[in-house]
């Protein structure tokens, strides 16, 4: 997810039990706040998990908000967001399917994506079959568990 109040996009990735590529998706979604584009991100992939029925999968997001509210595990109050109910739909459907958050750090395929995305003048949803070939070293250190540092301050 790139954008804050600016053009948004949102893309992710599908992965084997290796970690290797299985296709990536990425589409533009206009002005909106991080929030509603990490929505539509988890919103589209898993939607297009299951119409390629996918049967099992695990989804990981960096944004601890929209994984607490999509699996209930806090209550915000007021009114759910559509895109939250569409998600809970899709997952009660007939597949298994794990939402876990991850560090951002932990992924810089996805990153990359998102600034792939916004350098790119559709407005489509498009599929990535393939990843491009400027990708593929980031691949290499998600699989690998490279370490990515954070950013910590040490208070004495």
């Amino acid at each position: 997810m790139k954008g804050s109040g600016t053009l948004a996009g949102c893309e992710g990735l599908f992965r084997d039990s290796d970690g290797r590529w299985i296709k990536g998706y990425f589409k533009k979604i206009g002005m909106c706040d991080a929030f509603h584009a990490e929505m539509w991100g988890m919103y589209l992939g898993l939607d297009l998990a299951w119409r390629e029925n996918t049967t099992h999968l695990i989804v990981e997001s960096d944004s601890k908000i929209l994984v607490d509210m999509i699996t209930e595990n806090c209550n915000f109050g007021g009114t759910t967001p559509t895109l939250v109910k569409r998600i809970q739909q899709l997952l009660s459907l007939s597949w298994t399917v794990k939402i876990t958050h991850t560090c951002r750090e932990g992924n810089k395929s996805t990153d990359w994506l998102a600034d792939f995305n916004i350098s790119m003048d559709s407005l489509d949803f498009h599929i990535l079959e393939n990843p491009p070939s400027e990708l593929q070293s980031l691949l290499f250190d998600d699989i690998s568990g490279a370490c990515m540092p954070r950013n910590v301050c040490l208070i004495s």
